[in-house]
């Protein structure tokens, strides 16, 4: 299933380090908060490649040249048929066009010669094959390290971009090949400490051969510590020491550099078809909204929080403290909201 933010994103927030423990935790905070979200929200947010069949909209549920798709929101159509006949892209409409998508219905274009039509039944007499879901807002984050030569590969390479913009959950595109983020392991970078640095946490200078094969926000790990980019220089990258709770140590001249570049992912996803790809594709990365990743965060740390109390994590309000509330009764409720506001499908009553 799709999460709508990545471990790394709790694990910032509540700036923990990575250990087996709490990443199977983490994943199930996110995992349940992102269903509570859909639920809140009555809707899917994540694209899905699909074919769906729908009845023919005859006298009794509706116009017959309007089909409701309901809870079906579609982003785009690939194909359109009716009866077993193809409806060119040209003689429809996918509404309400002034802000979608998501579009909730499919209109024939009456100035075309085009139709619904039932065919021998009007029981799935209309296919759609499109791309389902809220919205597909895509970044570019990088691009592969190394060709993926096999559809049947679970493990891929990326550069330093890629590496510090995607984390565990993760969706990205290859090509037409949508893939979920399962797991990051550490790869040779292939560069090479530049000189001998001590264990001193002031010391933040990282001297490489060439600074354009890393990026901001990258985690490289030399010897046993990790550090984190904060600022790139030339050949010179300026680290926080000892991150993720790694022990600083000094670190001689020739040492290895390590960076998490190296994806266990799941292929073929979300309806689309696993397939080899080339050296240096673009790497696309899904962006669910702004505000729904913020929730499904809160959401996260909220029950992590609560596990570790017990479920018992109160507050005493009143003179005396007479009354006592979950600490995060309110604290999410606002946020819940703006969600809901801004994302949620509301009733509707509609004419056919």
């Amino acid at each position: 299933m799709v999460v709508y933010a990545t471990r790394e994103d709790v694990m910032r927030a509540l700036d923990v380090k990575l250990t087996a423990r709490n990443s199977a935790q983490i994943d199930r905070a996110l995992e349940s908060a992102s269903r509570d979200v859909e639920s809140l929200c009555h809707r899917t947010f994540v694209p899905n490649l699909a074919s769906k069949s729908f009845d023919y909209p005859g006298p009794q549920t509706g116009r017959p040249w309007r089909l409701w798709l309901d809870a079906n929101e579609l982003i785009s159509v690939t194909t359109l048929s009716s009866g077993g006949v193809v409806i060119g892209s040209t003689d429809f409409f996918l509404e309400p066009n002034e802000y979608g998508p998501p579009y909730n219905r499919i209109e024939i274009d009456l100035s075309s010669s085009a139709a619904f039509s039932s065919g021998d039944t009007h029981q799935r007499a209309i296919t759609v094959t499109g791309l389902w879901g809220y919205r597909n807002d895509e970044t570019t984050v990088g691009v592969l390290a190394g060709a993926v030569a096999t559809t049947t590969a679970t493990t891929i390479t990326v550069n330093g971009t890629a590496s510090a913009q995607l984390g565990v959950g993760s969706v990205i595109r290859i090509d037409d090949e949508r893939l979920i983020v399962t797991g990051r392991s550490m790869a040779d970078t292939g560069q090479n400490l530049g000189s001998t640095i001590d264990q001193q946490l002031k010391t933040v200078t990282v001297p490489v051969a060439d600074g354009t094969q890393f990026a901001m926000d990258e985690v490289i790990l030399i010897d046993s510590e990790r550090m984190l980019i904060v600022d790139i220089a030339g050949n010179q990258l300026t680290v926080k020491r000892a991150w993720d709770g790694s022990p600083n140590a000094e670190h001689t001249n020739g040492a290895d550099i390590y960076a998490p570049r190296s994806l266990t992912v799941q292929r073929g996803a979300l309806g689309t078809t696993a397939a080899t790809h080339t050296n240096s594709t673009a790497v696309v990365r899904w962006d669910p909204p702004g505000l729904v990743q913020d929730l499904v965060i809160a959401e996260a740390i909220a029950r992590l929080g609560n596990e570790q109390a017990g479920y018992s994590k109160t507050r005493r309000t009143g003179d005396g403290g007479a009354s006592e509330r979950a600490v995060d009764a309110n604290a999410l409720s606002g946020l819940r909201q703006r969600v809901y506001q801004a994302h949620g499908r509301k009733g509707q009553v509609r004419s056919v």
